[in-house]
């Protein structure tokens, strides 16, 4: 044998050519998940309409903001520059609000995942929500898991027709409503509603309610699990957040083992408690086998459990063939010691303290925000201007950003120039006002004695003070003058 032969049995994987059909892609089997009756449905049910109501309903919700302020409670107001969630207006330059949001919620999923496995992907994740509510429809029209089995080997005809049809049409309804819901994030819902139904809204939301919708409906009525093993990431990262006491759907090899079929009457005597009726693989929407032990493809959704139970109800063994439990706790069994749930490890410990830091840091950071922020860049040609008095002037543009939803009248004050005279172009000087939530531009020309000038820079601090709550913004800048 040749290397070249040598090297591919080793590998157990032929080279695709024109002479053998093997090819290093497997073909996709379709997966027809069977309902699943008991707690966990349950919990995935309850999950998976509260999920869906906050999609839906969020952007309907009013927020009163005061006058002149949108009163839409979830708000991505992309012209105007602002994020409105609530109570919190996100600004431009308050991004890193985000920034802290999405690091809360992956060390939030770390801590998750360290503690119970992939819990947001079993009953959370967009994917699963939407997979799940497909699936239904799906059942709803073509029935459980063995009549859609049937109909897919049915030739195409009347009635395999109708309900294809039904069910694609009842999809893309739902994948039309998913996109719809997700351009409300982003204008007035009320308004943009009366105008996509007239064929008045910006061309833009028309766009993103297509571009949704045939995402939604080609990831979560077509792809369905084939996202999940293949394009979603998380699969290859979980094993770094998980250890061998981390808590996760668990097939238990020790009570299970040897497995057999069952025959009511029989004993257990000498064997194990599973009967091998394969309805955790049947009610499984990634079609895996959890007895296989742990696999890339699973999800964690407990679907199996619930199957699995029903089954030892029916046979009178206790409940809890495959449960939530860890590799661990089978080893403690297997050495006669008592199982255990450890949820205070190192991983768990250093996850909760980063989230709290960081959780505290943006309550901090939110709680003191300042209302009033100021602006001030300094004219580079000419650096100054001499007037015909012999008195140096300067030019700067004055920016005061008024975060409140009211109108304010600030004061301003110069430190460190001597005799200084202020002026503002297009404005009174004793009465700077700024409308509620904007941000107010003004010209500010600065005017010395040439005597007070003795450097050719001199540091000075522009202050203003919100009249009414006093609170004040400064920023340090310099008078130019001759060398």
């Amino acid at each position: 044998m040749d290397a070249k032969a040598k090297e591919v049995e080793t590998l157990d994987v032929a080279p695709v050519n024109r002479g053998d059909q093997r090819s290093l892609y497997a073909k996709r089997k379709k997966i027809h998940p069977k309902r699943a009756r008991g707690a966990f449905r349950g919990l995935k049910w309850g999950i998976m309409a509260a999920t869906l109501a906050i999609y839906y309903l969020a952007p309907w919700l009013r927020w009163d903001r005061g006058p002149n302020a949108p009163d839409q409670a979830f708000l991505l107001d992309l012209p105007g520059r602002r994020f409105y969630f609530l109570f919190i207006e996100i600004w431009p330059q308050e991004v890193y609000y985000i920034t802290g949001l999405l690091i809360l919620a992956a060390v939030g999923l770390f801590l998750a995942t360290s503690l119970v496995g992939r819990a947001w992907c079993g009953y959370a994740c967009p994917q699963t929500v939407w997979t799940d509510l497909f699936i239904a429809v799906e059942r709803l029209v073509e029935g459980d898991r063995s009549a859609r089995i049937r109909l897919d080997r049915q030739p195409w005809r009347g009635a395999k027709l109708a309900k294809k049809l039904v069910k694609h049409l009842l999809w893309l309804a739902i994948a039309v409503l998913t996109g719809g819901a997700w351009v409300f994030y982003f204008a007035d819902a009320p308004t943009l509603l009366g105008q996509l139904v007239v064929g008045e809204a910006p061309a833009v939301s028309y766009l993103f309610i297509a571009l949704m919708a045939f995402t939604t409906y080609m990831l979560g009525a077509i792809a369905r699990e084939q996202v999940c093993i293949y394009m979603c990431p998380w699969p290859r990262i979980q094993a770094a957040m998980q250890d061998e006491e981390t808590f996760t759907v668990t097939y238990r090899s020790d009570r299970g083992e040897p497995r057999g079929p069952y025959r009511k009457g029989d004993g257990f005597e000498g064997r194990g408690h599973c009967v091998d009726c394969r309805q955790c693989v049947a009610v499984c929407p990634m079609g895996i086998d959890i007895r296989d032990g742990p696999q890339l493809e699973c999800i964690s959704c407990a679907l199996c459990i619930d199957a699995c139970n029903e089954v030892m109800g029916r046979i009178d063994l206790p409940k809890g063939l495959i449960a939530y439990d860890n590799g661990a706790n089978i080893q403690r069994r297997d050495a006669g010691e008592a199982t255990r749930f450890r949820p205070v490890r190192a991983r768990t410990i250093f996850y909760a303290v980063v989230l709290v830091l960081v959780g505290a840091v943006m309550l901090t950071t939110l709680a003191t925000r300042a209302t009033v922020e100021l602006n001030v860049q300094a004219d580079r040609n000419p650096l100054f201007t001499r007037l015909s008095d012999g008195s140096i002037r300067n030019a700067y543009t004055l920016k005061i950003l008024n975060k409140r939803p009211a109108a304010v009248v600030f004061d301003l004050e110069i430190e460190g120039l001597e005799g200084v005279d202020i002026d503002l172009v297009g404005a009174d000087v004793s009465n700077i006002a700024v409308p509620a939530d904007r941000l107010g531009s003004f010209r500010l020309l600065l005017t010395v004695p040439a005597a007070a000038v003795r450097d050719a820079r001199t540091p000075l601090v522009i202050r203003v003070t919100d009249r009414e709550s006093r609170e004040a913004a400064t920023s340090d800048s310099q008078f130019r003058g001759p060398e």
